[in-house]
């Protein structure tokens, strides 16, 4: 008997930013800030509110989760059979802040969309940097 793989996967990237926490969840709920660094996008920090991101390869659907004032944001993020959560946690650091983003919901037979994930992240992550370094 062969059983299929249920595990889910996550994409988990954590980053010590020297920024406080108000700096950084600027950059990640301020519909301006947040295409500089990912996509166009709608979004408002708003549990329930529906927003997409888009890109020149089309559009990722989504909805806020939860909203936590400088401290937790969550949405889902859905494209192309993917139905996934992201989910930012920010916790003060001696240094500014400790920044955690979990992409989690990547079913077995998904590991394009995993394996893209984690790369892509870790790019978003590069501008996000530039983004934070400008409005620090």
């Amino acid at each position: 008997m062969n059983e299929t793989p249920t595990e889910n996967f996550s994409v988990v990237v954590e980053w010590e930013v020297p920024s406080p926490p108000e700096n950084i969840w600027r950059a990640l709920t301020q519909p301006h800030l947040i295409a500089e660094w990912l996509m166009n996008n709608d979004f408002k920090p708003v549990v329930g509110h529906r927003f997409n991101f888009r890109a020149d390869w089309g559009a990722i659907d989504c909805q806020v989760l939860a909203v936590e004032l400088n401290n937790t944001l969550s949405y889902t993020w859905a494209a192309y059979g993917l139905e996934s959560v992201v989910t930012w946690t920010l916790t003060p650091a001696s240094t500014g802040t400790h920044l955690r983003m979990e992409q989690s919901g990547f079913r077995p037979d998904q590991q394009q969309a995993y394996q893209g994930a984690k790369s892509g992240w870790q790019q978003f992550f590069a501008a996000l940097e530039q983004v934070l370094a400008r409005i620090n």
